[in-house]
């Protein structure tokens, strides 16, 4: 069993910035990877960002150059680092990890306002 807890989420301009942490109850070396998802009302989950054991990243093409994913193993954190945001990167963010099975956090809801 992975726990996994989100916070940084709140309400902000369009233009401005969050950064958002999800802290795993674990070690996260083994991780197979780490990420975020983010689900709009009305709408399906979509990914945000992720990265693997190794390193590699990956991203929605909607936040690329905007947003950046990192991980901290000795925090046991990953971050989501959100820059210049639009009102329609408005919703709730999920932590996710794969430890071959996939968890989920309970999200943090990220607003921007026009």
């Amino acid at each position: 069993q992975v726990q996994l807890v989100e916070s940084g989420g709140g309400l902000v301009q369009a233009g401005g910035s969050l950064r958002l942490s999800c802290a795993a109850a674990r070690n996260i070396f083994s991780f197979n990877s780490l990420g975020w998802y983010r689900q709009a009302p009305g709408k399906e989950r979509e990914l945000v960002a992720t990265v693997t054991g190794g390193g590699s990243t990956n991203y929605a093409d909607s936040v690329k150059g905007r947003f950046t994913i990192s991980r901290d193993n000795a925090k046991n954190t990953v971050y989501l680092q959100m820059n210049s945001l639009k009102p329609e990167d408005t919703a709730v963010y999920y932590c996710y990890a794969n430890v071959g099975m996939d968890y989920w956090g309970k999200g943090t809801l990220v607003t921007v306002s026009s």
